[in-house]
This record gives structure tokens, sequence and C-alpha cells, in this order.
């Protein structure tokens, strides 16, 4: 029996990445093969004309998945029933900016979004924050969607995951469907720690750590970490334009797996209010080991937690504590 399309919003949606995600949403890649979407895309008014020519381009593309395309200025009319929330739109960063030179303006767009989205969207609504600066915007929203509950609130981290997911398999020359289990812990910021300690790779002869087949703890404890903090930049320095692609693919995989699952003995990457787990203050949209299971996420417990990894743990929770700090004083 054919199953009810699902309504996914997108803002920023006639951006980079938004441009990029729409199509992947309309072929399935987000929901599944068999899943019949209604895509929602928000931008704002400088924006109409363009995000009009991506609905022509929607419509061009004949998907068929694609049971319907909203474009809209009107961040109500986004909002209206939707079952997925994508918030790509944000404040962006040029080079050379601080993250805290974008706080303030992002604060106020999520506050806004943040009510639109609890007045009007479906009931259990799963939303996923992509607009840096990505772990306090989802914050700001789940302080103003108070009847959003805070388990539908998240923020992008699988890129990150992703990008440590292509290090590893880079440097093994291995296929990156085999390496598993990597983990990013924090913010989605220069901050976040990329840790290996847990993750193994398939070999002919069973799973394998990743410590173990790499045998270079310094350029894991060194290199690999700065690489992948360090990735968005240097796509920056390379595309003169910050990761789109990437970003829309991880989105993708974000909330398929959060929708469909995880597979056994895999966990990824998310951006989630912590519960106080790893010592981790709670309060704070911190990215953790998860694993889903029934349109559900769960923290991974009881993992070893050497001193290397707890000191990096404590530094990306105190960037996020001082961030969560700014927000507030803009909201004052």
């Amino acid at each position: 029996m054919a199953k009810d399309p699902m309504r996914v919003l997108v803002t920023g949606a006639a951006g980079q990445i938004g441009y990029a995600l729409v199509p992947m949403i309309a072929r399935g890649v987000m929901l599944g093969a068999d899943q019949p979407v209604i895509l929602h895309m928000l931008d704002i008014p400088p924006a109409a004309e363009a995000l009009n020519g991506v609905k022509m381009e929607l419509v061009d593309a004949a998907f068929p998945l694609l049971k319907g395309v909203v474009a809209t200025t009107d961040v109500v009319e986004a909002c209206t029933g939707v079952n997925v929330a994508v918030m790509v739109g944000g404040f962006p960063r040029k080079e050379g900016m601080e993250r805290k030179d974008v706080m303030s303006k992002n604060v106020s767009i999520y506050k806004a979004q943040a009510s639109a989205l609890e007045a009007h969207a479906a009931p259990n609504c799963k939303v996923l924050v992509v607009a840096n600066p990505a772990n306090t915007n989802a914050l700001i929203l789940k302080e103003f969607a108070p009847s959003i509950p805070e388990k539908n609130v998240t923020c992008l981290t699988r890129l990150d995951h992703n990008r440590a997911l292509g290090q590893i398999s880079e440097r093994l020359s291995v296929q990156v469907s085999d390496v598993k289990n990597v983990i990013i812990w924090g913010n989605h910021s220069s901050t976040q720690y990329p840790d290996v300690n847990h993750a193994t790779v398939k070999t002919s002869t069973g799973e394998k750590p990743v410590r173990e087949l790499v045998a270079d703890d310094e350029w894991l404890n060194g290199e690999f970490i700065t690489t992948v903090q360090q990735r968005g930049a240097a796509i920056i320095k390379a595309r003169k334009l910050s990761s789109a692609l990437s970003a829309a693919s991880s989105a993708c995989d974000h909330i398929r797996d959060w929708v469909l699952g995880t597979p056994e003995g895999t966990f990824v990457s998310m951006g989630v209010y912590s519960d106080g787990s790893y010592g981790v203050p709670s309060g704070l949209i911190y990215s953790f080991p998860v694993t889903c299971s029934g349109g559900e996420w769960k923290i991974v417990q009881g993992l070893p937690i050497d001193e290397f990894s707890r000191k990096k743990l404590d530094a990306t929770a105190q960037e996020l504590s001082e961030e969560k700090t700014l927000a507030y004083s803009c909201l004052e």
C-alpha cells in the first residue's frame, strides 16, 4: 500500500546547500525509495526569484516521489504541517569571520523560526539544524519551541563524522563503507573531537580496530584530528564557497538513520540534547555517538574514555557553554 507523503521543510532552500539538498530529498535519498514527499522551501524575500527557479527545476526533473512543492518567503506557510524540518538558512559566515560574529544574527532568525514551527508543524516534527553555529542555533530553537520535545531537536555533526570516515578510508586505502563507529564529540566547530578509539574496519579476517590498522598514534592524535576539525575551512579556501554537496548528503544521512534506524552494531554522530552522559553538562546540544531505532535516537553508553579524550570532550563542552552564555546575552 502506498505511503502518505511526508512534508519536508528546507529553509535557505535557494542557497548552495539547499540547491544540493532538495533533489536528494525528492529522489528518496533522505526518507527512502518508497516514501513520497512534499517539499516546503523557505527563503528570504531577496531570494524569492531564485527560489522560484529551484521550484521550476524540481518540476522539470519529474521526480516520481515528489508529490508537491511549496516555495515561499512566508515562515508560517513554510512550517505548516511539516514532519521533518531541515534548517539550512542562517546568517552566513564569511571567510575571516569568527563564529561569534554571526551569533546575534542567528539568534533572532532561530527565535522566529522556532515560534513558527511550534505553532504550525506536524506533531512529533523532527528538526535538524545545519546553519552555523549549528549546536547553539539548535539550542535557541529548542528554547523557543518548548512544546517540541527536546529529543526532536538535533544539529548536524554527521558531516564531520563522514569526513572522519573519509580520512580513515583514504589513509588505509579501504572502502569507506568498511569503516564504522568513528565518533564526533561536542561542537560542530574546530574544537570538535573526532575519536577513532572505538572505530573498526571490516577486513577479510573480520573487524579490526582502526588504531591497530593505522598503527600511527601520532597521526591519529594529531594531523587526523586537525584535518577533520578544519576541513570546512579547507573547502572554503579551495572552492571560495563553503561545503554544500557534502553537507546536503550528510543531512540526508542524519535524517535517514534517525527515521529508518542505524544498522545493527553501528553508531553514528548526532548533535543532541545532553542528559549528562559522559560527564557532559546537561542543557547543551552536544554531539554524541548514537544508535537509532523506531524513529528515536539513543546515546551509546559505557564507552571507555581515556585521559587524552577526556580533555578533548571537556574543551569542546567548555566552548559550547560559552556559546550558550553568549547566545542568551543576545536575547537580553
